[in-house]
C-alpha cells in the first residue's frame, strides 16, 4: 500500500489595493475619455479576496447610460488580476460631483467642459459658469438640459463658444 500525497496548491496571490485603484485610474469615463472613472470619484469601494475583486460604482444620476459601459471597462482593465472580478452599481451614498478630484477638474476644463462648482454656493440653474476656453463668467445658461442629465449647455459672450458644465450635485 503506498501513500500518495496530495498536490500541492500555489498559495493565491492577493492583488494589492493599490494595484488595483492604478488599474481603475487607467479607465476612462466613456462620455469623456480624457477622465477616468477615479478622477470623477465614481469608483466607491474596492474589495480584494484570494478569488475575487469587486468594485462598487456610484453612477452620477440615476438612469445614467454609461453605466454598463463603465462596468465593461471596469471588468476588462481587472480581468487577470483575480479569478474573477465583481463590478456592482450602488446606491448606498449618493454621488456628489464634489467627488471628482483636483485632476479630473482640470481634465474636465482642458477638455472643453466647465467643472461643476464647489458645491459651497447655493444651487440655482441661473448662476454663471466658468468658460473652459476662454476664462471668462460672462456666460449664459442655453440649456439646463444637456446630452446627458449632469450636464447643462452654456454659451460664453466673450469667445462666442458653446460648452458644456458639469452639475453640481
Amino acid at each position: 500500500m503506498s501513500i500518495r500525497e496530495a498536490p500541492t496548491r500555489r498559495a493565491v496571490e492577493v492583488v494589492d489595493v493599490a494595484e488595483i485603484w492604478a488599474a481603475l485610474a487607467e479607465v476612462p469615463d466613456p462620455e469623456i475619455p480624457a477622465v477616468s472613472v477615479v478622477d470623477l470619484g465614481i469608483v466607491h469601494r474596492v474589495d480584494v479576496s484570494p478569488d475575487a475583486i469587486r468594485v462598487d460604482i456610484l453612477p452620477t444620476f440615476v438612469g445614467c447610460p454609461a453605466v454598463e459601459a463603465i462596468r465593461s471597462a471596469i471588468e476588462d482593465r481587472l480581468a487577470g488580476l483575480a479569478p474573477r472580478v465583481e463590478v456592482q452599481t450602488t446606491f448606498a451614498v449618493p454621488w456628489p460631483s464634489d467627488r471628482i478630484s483636483p485632476a479630473g477638474r482640470r481634465k474636465l476644463s482642458a477638455s472643453g467642459f466647465a467643472p461643476p462648482t464647489s458645491g459651497q454656493e447655493p444651487i440655482s440653474v441661473a448662476r454663471a459658469a466658468t468658460c473652459p476656453y476662454f476664462g471668462s463668467r460672462r456666460t449664459v445658461l442655453e440649456n439646463a438640459f444637456g446630452p446627458t442629465l449632469c450636464r447643462s449647455i452654456y454659451y460664453c459672450t466673450d469667445c462666442r463658444q458653446p460648452f458644456e458644465q458639469f452639475k453640481t450635485v
